[in-house]
């Protein structure tokens, strides 16, 4: 059964393992080393070429990913399309997850304060 590696910020929400689970028959969630994912997670927003930046992590890949596996891909938009295309070409599926945004607006002190809540609603391939 596939592994799901996570290039990814944030801590996936219980919804999502479930759907992931079902509909993609993971059966296992791969964090990156924490290493690699501090590299992941603070990418500088002034490199031209982020290649030899994301070097450490397609090397880390190469050696765990398998054809059957998925990677959920967020993050930098650039490193994010680099990366997605990168897993495809190593016969692996690069996903995304898509959300539904619920905003709502209140008055707190006379102000109006927007909240949007995020819904979980499907992986979707690159």
């Amino acid at each position: 059964m596939p592994k799901m590696f996570l290039l990814f910020s944030h801590t996936l929400t219980q919804e999502q393992i479930k759907d992931a689970k079902k509909s993609l028959e993971i059966e296992e969630f791969v964090k990156l080393p924490q290493n690699l994912q501090e590299l992941w997670s603070n990418i500088p927003p002034d490199i031209k070429d982020l290649n030899p930046y994301l070097e450490p992590i397609k090397e880390w890949l190469k050696e765990h990913l398998k054809n059957e596996d998925y990677a959920l891909i967020q993050g930098d938009f650039g490193a994010t399309c680099k990366m997605a295309k990168f897993v495809k070409e190593h016969s692996a599926k690069a996903v995304y997850a898509t959300t539904q945004r619920n905003a709502k607006e209140k008055m707190v002190d006379g102000k109006i304060v927007k909240t949007s809540i995020f819904k979980h609603i499907m992986f979707r391939e690159f």
